[in-house]
């Protein structure tokens, strides 16, 4: 029954990988104060987590180490198709932080 959804959300992450780092550069950082950041507790330091607000964060969980972050793991701002257009700083965090596999 996920399959389709499982589908859809591996088509997007292709997709924005395909991009490559070229776009990467064409976009803008994303600004803390942002509708959708505030919405996911986006921090440019995530040891700046709102940790009462979000308990699941743990110490570690990096934009760079997430599943979503479109770049390498070295680099310090990366896409995320979660922020389309704008860039995430590699030692930040939000919410939907997930573990790579």
């Amino acid at each position: 029954m996920n399959n389709p959804r499982r589908t859809f959300l591996m088509t997007v992450a292709a997709s924005g990988a395909a991009l490559g780092a070229t776009a990467a550069h064409a976009q803008s950082k994303l600004d803390e104060k942002d509708a959708q950041a505030i919405a996911l507790g986006y921090v440019h330091d995530a040891t700046k987590a709102d940790t009462k607000k979000f308990p699941k964060f743990a110490a570690g969980q990096l934009c760079n180490n997430c599943a979503l972050f479109q770049g390498k793991a070295s680099d310090a701002w990366g896409g995320c198709p979660l922020f389309p257009g704008k860039q995430v700083a590699g030692k930040g965090w939000c919410s939907a932080w997930a573990k790579k596999a």
